[in-house]
């Protein structure tokens, strides 16, 4: 009796074991080493032989630019970065890279910058050796500076053209008043036509950010911890820390319910996005993890919404819901387009009802199961190639430098329940959270 005893307990204990062990999204080991100098090294060994997927993460975005007429800096230096360091003089990047057939290229978003590339295994250490000198020692002149602040205002230019990116700008910009979240990663265009004016200013700010206890490395691929710890080491061991302490602003509660109208000057379907102040990313706190699934239920594809506005009534073209992870507490937002402008209201109507309804009906636990495990299983699939690992692990440690971060967010989404989704739709859905942002062709513009 003893003897089966001992032997179910092994079987529980097992049994426990590899339920703890499946229920990891993130299946791959890693390992994570700091510096002396804080910068942070994450290693993931796979079975793509001979490639290799180097992710360096700066914690710096738009969140940081909180100086007066200096927004879109962190974008700006994401350009900055590729035109030349002391050892690598300008277009000697382009061709290390060309030379090794590596992919590289580099993102801003509000609340990180990233650089990577993807290459063969034998160009690792040439190429760790380049973003070393570029991160440490960038040099640019004064005239490769302006012409990179032209190329930077054409981007805007272009992207400004777009009714999606005036709303996401005019639609952030009315939600905060304090918060740097106010300014889109580009930055205002009053800014950016100043750049040329603030080569001081930015030869500053890469000081202030550019820093090891403020970057992430992740290198993912055919490779040892050691081995790159060590290259690491030999390479960016003498970056010096920082010194340089901010204070982001708070944003105050919002007290009444925001609207603003775009008379758009070229034909243009119409636009309409309705948002509420939400809260920041956590993965302890259950407040945008049960947001989180809900923005699936509500406004996914496989919602009521959508299969009313796009399928059924097609009064809609696309709906699509905007509520990523950030730092500090962002927007949770749900832009539309529409396909007559005299639906216009009717469709903004149609999303505030949903965004109530959750305020007071149960979703039902099966259709709460099946989102979690669509969400899980997509996410998991995703990470198919040393890129698409690295890239995953780049938007977490951004957050919270480490991997581990991903499996305790989606611990957190199998701990809400239907209760947990309306209590938080109810605390965050209020009228005086929501704000509005309406895009139409001006009238008399119509017809050109």
């Amino acid at each position: 009796m003893k003897i089966f005893l001992l032997f179910f307990g092994l079987f529980l204990a097992v049994s426990a074991t590899t339920s703890a062990q499946t229920r990891k999204v993130f299946p791959y080991a890693y390992r994570v080493s700091d510096l002396p100098n804080g910068l942070r090294v994450v290693t993931v060994p796979t079975d793509y032989p001979n490639l290799i997927s180097l992710y360096t993460v700066v914690g710096t975005g738009s969140r940081n630019e909180i100086e007066e007429k200096k927004s879109g800096y962190a974008h700006f230096f994401e350009h900055l970065m590729f035109r030349g360091s002391e050892n690598f003089p300008a277009g000697r990047f382009d061709e290390i890279m060309k030379k090794a057939g590596a992919s590289s290229n580099a993102y801003t978003s509000d609340d990180r910058t990233v650089y990577h590339e993807t290459f063969a295994k034998e160009d690792f250490d040439e190429i760790l050796r380049l973003e070393a000198d570029r991160f440490q020692k960038l040099k640019f002149s004064v005239e490769q500076f302006k012409t990179e602040a032209g190329a930077v205002l054409g981007e805007y230019n272009k992207n400004s053209a777009a009714p999606t990116f005036k709303m996401h700008e005019v639609l952030r910009e009315t939600a905060f008043k304090n918060h740097t979240y106010s300014h889109t990663t580009m930055g205002y265009l009053e800014d950016i036509k100043d750049y040329p004016n603030q080569y001081e200013y930015a030869l500053q700010f890469f000081d202030r950010f550019y820093r090891p206890e403020n970057t992430t490395i992740v290198v993912v691929g055919d490779i040892k911890h050691d081995e790159v710890l060590t290259k690491v080491q030999n390479y960016f061991g003498s970056w010096q820390r920082g010194n340089f302490k901010q204070q982001i602003p708070v944003e105050p509660m919002q007290k009444e319910a925001r609207r603003k109208h775009i008379d758009w000057n070229s034909p243009s379907l119409p636009h309409v996005a309705v948002a509420y102040r939400a809260p920041a990313f956590s993965e302890t706190e259950k407040d945008k993890a049960a947001l989180d699934l809900l923005s699936a239920i509500a406004f996914g594809e496989n919602s009521d919404l959508y299969q009313k506005l796009v399928l059924e009534e097609q009064k809609a073209v696309w709906i699509d819901p905007d509520f990523s992870n950030h730092i500090d507490p962002e927007l949770f937002a749900v832009y539309v387009q529409v396909k007559d402008a005299k639906d216009l209201k009717f469709v903004e109507e149609e999303v505030v009802k949903t965004f109530k309804r959750y305020t007071k009906e149960l979703i039902p636990q099966k259709r709460l199961n099946e989102t979690r495990s669509r969400m899980r299983y997509g996410f998991s699939m995703a990470m198919n190639s040393n890129d698409a690992i690295a890239g995953t692990l780049a938007r977490f440690v951004a957050l919270r430098r480490s991997p581990e971060t991903i499996d305790k967010t989606f611990a957190l989404y199998d701990s809400i329940t239907p209760e947990d989704i309306r209590f938080y739709a109810e605390k965050y859905f209020n009228d005086n959270s929501q704000t509005v942002v309406t895009l139409a062709t001006k009238k008399g513009d119509a017809k050109k």
